[in-house]
């Protein structure tokens, strides 16, 4: 059952209230379905094709046909590197955070962060020379660097706002800190 959902052009937020919220709050940040894939895998395929009528048609060499290949999946590791389909946020207040990766193949990693051990999490501007995105992180007790809460994805500010507020409350951060508008 989801309660609260944002969509852009390129993510999809969604709030997910299955349990009470004493119990477990979940977050999801789902990645739109793109036309980006069937445009490389029609491209992947068109170059083999390409190598299979040479050496049928016009008699080359079937090495041609192996370094189409090869060069299809160089194509399309480049223009896809990273299969993630869906990154969660799981808030259990009585014991702590877990992050979840989900891939399109189907494989799923996880990370739990107990709920003692988060001292804060905060929203982060990133400036690059190319780009400035948001970033939410957790500042964890006893480790040198902040957790990143979406490794994968860069939502936009307005969807982590309801997550970040959310992880606030789970870990008592009582104190008023400037926070972008959503």
């Amino acid at each position: 059952m989801v309660n609260f959902s944002i969509s852009n052009a390129r993510y999809t937020y969604e709030h997910d209230q299955k349990y009470p919220s004493e119990y477990a709050d979940i977050h999801h940040i789902v990645l739109r379905s793109s036309a980006k894939y069937f445009f490389v895998y029609a491209l992947a395929l068109l170059v083999l094709a390409c190598a299979c009528y040479l050496y049928v048609l016009k008699e080359q060499s079937i090495s041609l046909v192996y370094f189409s290949l090869l060069f299809d999946i160089f194509l399309v590791k480049l223009l896809l590197p990273k299969p993630v389909k869906k990154e969660s946020v799981i808030i259990i207040p009585a014991f702590g955070v877990q992050l979840e990766t989900q891939y399109v193949s189907g494989k799923v990693t996880r990370c739990f962060v107990p709920i003692d051990k988060i001292l804060k999490p905060v929203l982060v501007e990133c400036v690059t020379p190319v780009t400035c995105y948001w970033t939410l992180s957790l500042i964890v007790r006893g480790e040198s660097e902040v957790v990143l809460v979406f490794k994968n994805f860069r939502p936009p500010v307005k969807m982590l706002v309801h997550v970040w507020k959310a992880l606030r409350v789970a870990t008592d951060c009582k104190e008023e800190t400037c926070a972008p508008a959503p």
